[in-house]
Formats: structure tokens, C-alpha cells, sequence
């Protein structure tokens, strides 16, 4: 969706020959900037206690947590298509403030419908140098979209 954004703000920009004109309403300016489902305080929170969770249960990790989020932003979407593919997908990235004062990578995807009998949403997650049983394989390579 950020593609067509910016491809309809430039698009934009060039019939007004080249003037950058913005306005309060304009809704092309609003979806570039916003991180919509990715940045929701209820996904954050999940990856958040889940990998307080992981430090926790897991041998040999550092025992810290997520401070804070930053940078947050979708990078892939995968929609719903009936027969073809039925589970929507958000690929997400983020950057996480960790509780040592260092800041981490995380990558994250959102499917719907995945939650408890099909009802709600699931949320993966790998945060970079965290995944000590490769479980998404080198570096969280299997959440992050083609482009990276």
C-alpha cells in the first residue's frame, strides 16, 4: 500500500508541476506516514510479553526486554483472496528499544484469521539476535519480505 501511495503523491506532484502542495484533508500524505495495523499498542504489546517470555524460557539469551518501539512500518501485505489464499498477511518491521540500552530489529507478521479456532489474528515475530534455534532461520529471514 505504501507503494501506491507514494506512486499517487508523485503522480500528484507532477500534474501540479511539481508544487508540493499539502493539505489537512489530503489522505495520500496520512497513509505514507502512518504505520496503521502494525504500530497498534495491542500487536506491540503481544511482541513485547511474548519475548519477555522468550528471554526468560530460552537458554542462554540476555535477560532484557522491549522498551520501546520505533520506526515502525508495514513493508509487504498479502490480502485475503478467497480460494487462492485465506489468511491475510501484514509483514511488519519495527525498531525495539531494548531495557540494555540497545536497539534491535524486529521483524513481524500479523495473519488473519489465525487466532484461537480462526477467530482473531496471530502474531509471529523474530527480534535480530534473538533467534537462537534459527527458528526463523539466519538474521529472521523467513518474516522479512523479498525486498530486504
Amino acid at each position: 500500500m505504501t507503494r501506491l501511495a507514494r506512486l499517487l503523491l508523485a503522480s500528484t506532484l507532477a500534474l501540479a508541476g511539481g508544487a508540493a502542495v499539502a493539505e489537512a484533508a489530503d489522505p495520500v500524505a496520512v497513509a505514507i506516514d502512518t504505520p496503521g495495523i502494525c504500530g497498534h499498542d495491542a500487536v506491540l504489546d503481544r511482541i513485547a510479553s511474548r519475548f519477555r517470555y522468550q528471554v526468560h524460557h530460552v537458554p542462554h539469551l540476555a535477560n532484557v526486554g522491549i522498551a520501546d518501539f520505533h520506526h515502525i512500518r508495514e513493508s509487504r501485505h498479502e490480502p485475503k483472496i478467497a480460494d487462492e489464499r485465506p489468511i491475510e498477511r501484514r509483514y511488519c518491521h519495527a525498531r525495539a528499544d531494548l531495557t540494555d540500552g540497545r536497539s534491535r530489529d524486529v521483524w513481524y507478521v500479523i495473519e488473519r484469521p489465525m487466532g484461537f479456532a480462526g477467530i482473531g489474528s496471530n502474531v509471529e515475530f523474530c527480534v535480530s539476535g534473538f533467534d537462537r534455534w534459527n527458528v526463523y532461520d539466519g538474521r529472521c529471514r523467513v518474516l522479512r519480505p523479498a525486498l530486504w
